[in-house]
């Protein structure tokens, strides 16, 4: 019988469907309490032990990204699970992330609010670009590979094969910054005619992660594709938005 692993294959596919399953799943859950919930202003000063909470709260989440990235833990899952190596980083990171959504906690006040119809209108419009491009270059990019079921699917092949490691793609998003899913991100937390607290805080928080992510992720693609990503460095020199950063 095949394995994946310690996992049977015939068992490996369901739980990396699963972990598709899921990971749509805490996107969801994501964009329900976050245009919804957290829309709701609260009365009352500003709670600073809240914020630290949610402040500390998202850091959890986002220390299993680090954690996960480390080549020697990768080594050490993948030797355990084989291609579900990915998977099992996105039921993790699934189930961290609507942790870090129920549990974040209310702050008082608005940061801003815009009341002029056109300007509404166009606010709406960039946060929708955001889910655009996201969703588009996270598709670009093989979105089944992203939520670790193409590696179960093609038998752990794509692990060791060079023919079947991603290319550096440079058309769409991709063609214009390095990390348009990220960009997609700022505009869809960012973009929004009235800004709660709450909100403010939970976008700031996760932008600054990612803010801080992109240099260790850049870095860490650099040492493994051989060279690739610095030529992609030098055919698309923006890394979030063209002509500023």
């Amino acid at each position: 019988m095949q394995s994946t692993g310690a996992v049977p294959q015939r068992l490996a596919r369901p739980i990396a469907l699963g972990g598709v399953l899921f990971f749509i799943e805490a996107l969801l859950y994501f964009a329900y309490r976050y245009m919804v919930v957290f829309s709701r202003e609260v009365t009352g000063t500003i709670n600073t032990r809240a914020v630290v909470a949610d402040v500390l709260l998202f850091t959890l989440f986002a220390f299993h990204h680090s954690l996960f990235a480390r080549d020697t833990i990768r080594k050490r899952i993948t030797r355990t699970v084989g291609a579900l190596e990915r998977s099992t980083y996105v039921w993790l990171a699934s189930a961290l992330f609507i942790a870090a959504c129920a549990w974040w906690q209310p702050i008082a006040g608005a940061a801003w609010r815009i009341d002029e119809p056109a300007i509404v209108w166009l606010v709406r419009a960039a946060q929708l670009l955001g889910v655009w491009l996201a969703l588009r270059s996270a598709w670009m990019i093989d979105f089944f590979e992203l939520a670790g079921l193409r590696q179960v699917v093609d038998g752990g092949r794509g692990l060791s094969d060079p023919a079947n490691r991603p290319v550096f793609k440079t058309s769409g998003p991709y063609g214009w910054v390095r990390h348009p899913i990220y960009a997609g991100w700022f505009l869809l937390v960012f973009a929004l005619p009235t800004m709660t607290m709450t909100q403010l805080v939970f976008a700031v928080t996760s932008s600054a992660y990612l803010l801080v992510a992109i240099p260790l992720e850049e870095r860490s693609l650099r040492r493994s594709s051989a060279g690739a990503y610095d030529q992609y460095m030098q055919q698309v020199r923006w890394k979030l938005l063209p002509l500023v950063y």
